[in-house]
């Protein structure tokens, strides 16, 4: 059964097409920078927006429209593992990522879960067997049930977090038999509400002792994916310990995790943390940490996470720019964390959601590239920086020559001549805008 009976596989046929079921930019095969863009970009499908987020809101009852939907909670899931796959194979799209309860029902028990969650990831590993898609990541959701109402790792109750390590154990045990290469971690509900009840420390040295039994039973496993931290600063923890990338960095170094965890960063995340993109792929990017992103975009008109899909060049130019300075972002890859709107609620609009958002990646990655090409950052960079390289002084406090004395006597003798540079920003911004457009 096709679920999409109407549309072919999307190909690639230029921004000059009319045919809204093609790419205009995203070209799997072009050359750029010395490697198909495929490889540049490594798309992953979320099974959680894409199959079952049904538009609901707030505010509102279910707006989409689904041909999956089964006579029991099983028969839906089989379904969905079927009209996921004819979704990643016509998109062209080669890795997906899921959470555990995304694929398959709770059931009543652990044991219902456990054993649902056997024979959905069995066919979905004969899915991968017959189209060589490849799992990007898999994770446990461990925020959603109110058994998590007050954390997984980071809980007041000690059954929870038995509960939790439980859950993350059978995450890891799927993710080696569907061959996965990483591993995330977004702490949903790892966070506090009032410090007036409250062990922040406590917390936090048991969220690192989950983290430390995890890579203690990868190894004895004989599978260690990378294992990736998703910072968020907010929603449904008021104060999360995963805030940012920084943050998360802290974390990672404070409990000797380096060598282990990297982070997987979402656009709409570095929104809600008052950052841009950029600045959280930077400062991991920095930390050598930066290991797979989520691709989404929020709305600057409201305060929640709207992982609406990616549609703003510039950003995804500049978050493109970061990850080809990182030397690419493999094993991770760019997984469309992103949902149709309310208003898209029609089964096509998935798969036009996601050329819309493979389009406007293969525009920042061509922009990016050219912005390489001609290191036009670099230089701007360069410039700015400039005297530390041209001048005595600079050299001298480069090579570790000066001291607090000899710098004061230099100050005194020349800190009325300082003169400063322009940064000629609004220049920059102009031309950096000929290379989008």
């Amino acid at each position: 059964m096709s679920y999409f009976p109407q549309v072919e596989k999307i190909q690639f046929e230029g921004k000059e097409t009319k045919n809204k079921f093609a790419f205009r930019h995203y070209n799997a095969d072009e050359i750029v920078l010395g490697k198909p863009m495929k490889e540049h970009l490594r798309f992953a499908v979320a099974y959680w927006h894409t199959m079952t987020q049904d538009g609901s809101d707030p505010f509102g009852m279910p707006t989409n429209e689904r041909t999956w939907i089964g006579a029991t909670e099983m028969e839906t899931a089989k379904n969905r593992v079927e009209a996921f796959f004819e979704i990643l194979e016509k998109l062209g799209a080669e890795y997906f990522c899921f959470h555990d309860i995304d694929v398959a029902p709770a059931g009543d028990s652990i044991e219902e879960f456990m054993n649902n969650l056997d024979e959905i990831t069995d066919l979905i590993k004969v899915k991968m067997d017959q189209t060589g898609i490849k799992l990007l990541w898999n994770t446990a959701n461990m925020f959603s049930h109110p058994r998590f109402n007050n954390g997984a790792g980071s809980t007041n109750d000690p059954e929870v977090f038995a509960y939790a390590a439980a859950q993350v154990k059978k995450g890891l045990d799927i993710s080696k038999k569907l061959g996965g290469a990483n591993y995330v971690f977004w702490g949903g509900r790892e966070g506090y509400e009032t410090l007036l009840n409250t062990d922040m420390k406590f917390e936090q040295d048991n969220i690192a002792r989950l983290f430390k039994m995890v890579i203690a039973y990868a190894e004895k496993n004989g599978h260690k994916p990378q294992f990736l931290i998703e910072p968020k600063p907010k929603e449904p923890s008021k104060h999360q310990y995963d805030f940012d990338a920084a943050t998360t960095m802290a974390f990672i170094q404070n409990y000797g995790l380096e060598g282990d965890f990297k982070l997987n960063l979402e656009a709409n995340h570095a929104t809600l943390a008052g950052h841009t993109f950029e600045h959280e792929l930077r400062v991991a990017r920095e930390y050598d940490a930066l290991g797979s992103i989520d691709a989404n975009q929020g709305d600057m008109l409201l305060g929640w996470d709207t992982d609406e899909f990616p549609t703003n060049v510039l950003d995804v130019t500049l978050a493109m720019y970061e990850i080809l300075q990182n030397g690419g972002i493999a094993p991770g890859g760019i997984n469309f964390d992103a949902k149709v709107r309310r208003s898209s609620f029609a089964m096509e609009d998935l798969l036009l959601a996601h050329i819309a958002g493979m389009d406007t990646f293969a525009r920042g990655l061509k922009v990016a590239a050219k912005l390489i090409e001609d290191k036009f950052i670099e230089n701007v960079i360069a410039e700015r920086y400039g005297k530390w390289s041209s001048t005595d002084i600079g050299k001298s406090i480069l090579a570790g020559e000066e001291d607090l004395e000899s710098l004061s006597t230099y100050a005194y003798k020349h800190g009325d001549t300082i003169k400063l540079e322009s940064s000629h920003i609004e220049y920059v911004k102009s031309v950096l805008n000929d290379y989008l457009f």
